[in-house]
């Protein structure tokens, strides 16, 4: 990678995270640490603040913006195979946050790859149309209750009865599994670990009060799971 073009990568990765380490963006670039030293040094000559801590790494000091970010041809056609494939998780405020998204992308796009874009959005498909799942909406809501530690009230429908509970939860995670998007929550009714469907969930509030940080990880909780 011509460092002109490694530089601008910098800056959006540095955009996109809180921190960066030295060793993390060598690693991601292919080069040595002593040369990603260099570059950010190149960077803060031409008047990018980026500031340092010893603990996370580097980070673009608040305020500062990059210029509308340009998309090559390939990264407009991997977005549109990622809304593809999103489109058939059924939970619609993610479908319909991604869609809005994918039209910023699709504005600054030349018009021969908006002509391109047009043309594969009929002839992209993840696999024959069936059957859809019972479809949910809350999943944009489980996400940021999960990045800023909310705690959750779920109206919940059980599988297999039918039967109606009330749940106070501390979510962790959610993932996929065949048709179904699941919330991995502290239940503090049971007083442990559960999972939720998310399109069994009638109603969900968010609570005025959060919990405190936590370790948990879905590698380690899929690990002391065996069953997955």
């Amino acid at each position: 990678m011509k460092r002109l073009h490694r530089l601008t990568a910098i800056l959006t990765k540095l955009q996109s995270k809180s921190a960066l380490r030295a060793q993390e963006m060598a690693v991601s670039f292919e080069v040595t640490t002593r040369t990603i030293y260099r570059d950010m040094e190149a960077l803060s000559e031409a008047g990018v603040p980026i500031g340092f801590d010893k603990t996370t790494g580097y980070f673009l000091v608040d305020g500062y913006q990059l210029p509308p970010i340009m998309f090559t041809e390939e990264e407009a056609f991997a977005m549109l195979t990622a809304q593809k494939l999103l489109e058939r998780n059924n939970d619609s405020s993610v479908i319909n946050a991604f869609g809005t998204a994918m039209e910023k992308v699709t504005a600054v796009l030349r018009t021969t790859q908006k002509a391109a874009m047009q043309l594969l959005e009929e002839r992209v498909m993840p696999s024959v149309p069936g059957k859809s799942a019972k479809n949910s909406d809350s999943l944009s809501l489980m996400q940021r209750a999960i990045a800023k530690r909310i705690v959750l009230k779920l109206q919940y429908r059980s599988g297999s009865k039918g039967e109606m509970t009330t749940r106070m939860v501390e979510p962790m995670a959610v993932y996929f599994t065949q048709d179904h998007w699941i919330l991995v929550a502290y239940c503090r009714l049971r007083k442990a670990l559960r999972e939720f469907r998310t399109d069994r969930v009638v109603t969900i509030v968010e609570m005025a009060d959060t919990f405190p940080p936590n370790q948990f990880t879905l590698s380690d909780y899929f690990k002391k799971n065996s069953s997955f």
